[in-house]
């Protein structure tokens, strides 16, 4: 027998063969209970395919007898084409403990290549007064609450469809429980006018950011 890189050639008919990863996974991010899907290729000839994740194999396929799924959690969906196969790893009901890397990995020769699967959590976010009045020439002080996120959310405020300046408000962030994260934001304005503000959360994986919106009624002191 041969070695040559990661092919093994044999004299005695069908123990050559010589395959390789042709694409690897990519990163994906998603939020909580989504799908997550990851793509590999491997050229003709393969015999094992096995996928990990964070270090523990979770499917294995065979070119002989197709996908082993050892749980409910992980599926596999195949593809064969004439430059090879594509195998695709389905994560269904994706937590927060799957974040990690997500690794495929051929036998005979071994070969890997991996990805980085994130899990994001969207969590709840308020404003803890529906309406405010506010008089002239008085401050107000607007607290926006961001509980149960993973990471901890980007904060940010809107009056009439237009940002408003970081240097107006405070965020803070803080460590919850079971990995989560909580943001408190303070707005300081001086109305004048009556305003529809929007306190704005967002993550990666949200399409849009999360809002919760505050009616500030303006009060002229000579009423």
């Amino acid at each position: 027998v041969y070695v040559f890189t990661d092919c093994v050639f044999a004299f005695l008919p069908g123990l050559g063969f010589c395959y390789s990863i042709i694409n690897g996974p990519a990163n994906v991010t998603v939020l909580a209970g989504a799908e997550a899907r990851f793509n590999c290729t491997v050229s003709v000839g393969w015999v094992i395919l096995i996928w990990l994740s964070n270090g523990n194999p979770v499917l294995t396929v065979i070119n002989s007898q197709g996908a082993v799924e050892t749980s409910d959690r992980f599926t596999s969906q195949n593809y064969t084409s004439s430059n090879g196969f594509t195998s695709e790893l389905i994560i269904h009901n994706t937590q927060l403990s799957d974040s990690g890397k997500i690794e495929c990995s051929t036998q005979q020769p071994t070969e890997s290549s991996f990805a980085f699967l994130s899990v994001q959590v969207n969590g709840s976010l308020f404003i803890k007064n529906n309406t405010l009045t506010v008089k002239e020439n008085k401050t107000v002080e607007i607290v926006c609450e961001a509980l149960g996120w993973a990471p901890a959310p980007d904060i940010s405020w809107m009056t009439n469809d237009s940002f408003i300046d970081k240097s107006r408000y405070v965020t803070q962030r803080s460590q919850g429980s079971n990995g989560l994260h909580n943001a408190l934001s303070i707005l300081t304005l001086t109305l004048t006018n009556t305003e529809v503000l929007t306190c704005l959360a967002d993550i990666e994986a949200l399409p849009n950011p999360q809002n919760a919106t505050v009616t500030v009624f303006f009060v002229n002191s000579t009423i």
